[in-house]
């Protein structure tokens, strides 16, 4: 996971916010229990996610669906349990994105350790789906056409 102090949203004109609890955190920041969902419609797939803590951190997130085809993730029964999620519905999925300094286009998204967030309660954590084997922690967002033709000649 990475936060991109040079990427803070300055001006979000009051943008619409939702609040998000997350009472054990996030991995390698248990002391941030709070956040705050943000957008801007031209950052869009993108979205903010804003933790309160000691200090504010900023992490960039996505919606998986639609953007990254074939992405299903499974949680334990435990999982939604304590989550207090009932129905696949309430179950949002957020994956964090990690972005290299001058290199946009090498994006990375977190598929192993989404944070599931029940969109009734608005109560989330971060887990380790079921299913992890089947997806990467750095899958990339956009196909490299480098590697690839640097692959087939190999």
């Amino acid at each position: 996971m990475n936060v991109v102090p040079e990427l803070y949203p300055t001006d979000f004109d009051n943008p619409p916010a939702n609040e998000l609890i997350l009472p054990q955190g996030i991995i390698g920041f248990g002391e941030y229990r709070r956040a705050e969902l943000l957008y801007l419609p031209d950052h869009l797939p993108f979205l903010w996610m804003k933790l309160y803590g000691a200090e504010t951190l900023h992490f960039i997130v996505i919606e998986p669906g639609g953007i990254v085809p074939g992405y299903v993730p499974e949680i334990f029964d435990e999982d939604a349990a304590n989550l207090d999620i009932r129905d696949p519905g309430e179950a949002m999925i957020l994956n964090i994105v990690t972005l290299k300094r001058q290199q946009p286009v090498e994006a990375t998204v977190n598929l192993v350790g989404p944070l599931v967030v029940n969109r009734r309660t608005r109560v989330g954590r971060q887990l380790v789906i079921s299913n992890y084997s089947r997806f990467s922690a750095h899958h990339a967002l956009v196909e490299n056409p480098q590697a690839a033709s640097v692959a087939r000649t190999t």
